[in-house]
């Protein structure tokens, strides 16, 4: 399995998501008390609306190493299916290396930005006036998290193509199937602890 490889981005990976999850449910509850307290108190937190996108571009930004990393992220297969194991190798190949490819764009991209802000002491033109380094720095992690997971990922998928490991190359880079999710299930239904009988649900 690939995450032998990728212990250590396995588990900044996992953090990442956990973070990005805790805030958005963070984010949530602000927008509540946001709503509640225009509606009865003519009260308003400034500035809400603005964290929101913070929030959501990082939360996103983390979110793709972590699909990747469940093989979540949305493949088209109605054909891949339908092709023989030895077919479907070089392309489960070719759409790592092109999500490599895309992943290290975004993040090249992402970088650039940054140093465009921390050249000119970027500001937000909103009452809060956040310096935009900040926000986009955390982005910029995100997606250099999600180019080193997908450049591990693809050079896993090549040296294991050239290696004539083709059927290691579908079972691990290919779409999930329903026989896949299955079987996840029934080792996380494996590894729980048993219950007592009293312990049951009714």
């Amino acid at each position: 399995m690939q995450r032998r490889i990728t212990a250590g981005i396995d588990r900044l990976v996992t953090a990442g998501a956990l973070i990005a999850g805790y805030a958005a449910l963070g984010l949530s509850a602000l927008i509540t008390f946001e709503v509640i307290a225009r509606k009865f108190f003519r009260f308003s937190l400034q500035g809400v609306d603005e964290i929101g996108g913070y929030v959501l571009a990082i939360g996103v930004a983390f979110s793709f190493a972590h699909a990747l990393l469940q093989r979540a992220h949305t493949r088209v297969d109605v054909l891949l299916e339908r092709l023989p194991a030895p077919l479907r190798v070089p392309l489960n190949l070719a759409a790592m290396l092109a999500l490599a490819a895309l992943a290290g764009f975004m993040a090249w991209r992402g970088i650039a930005t940054l140093g465009e802000t921390l050249e000119f002491g970027s500001r937000a033109s909103t009452p809060l006036q956040t310096p935009l380094w900040i926000p986009q720095a955390l982005w910029v992690a995100g997606l250099g998290l999600f180019a080193l997971l997908a450049l591990c990922f693809a050079g896993r998928a090549l040296w294991l193509t050239l290696a004539g490991r083709g059927e290691a190359v579908n079972r691990e880079f290919g779409p999930r199937t329903t026989e896949d999710e299955l079987d996840e299930a029934r080792q996380e239904y494996t590894a729980a602890p048993s219950r007592s009988p009293e312990e049951q649900p009714l």
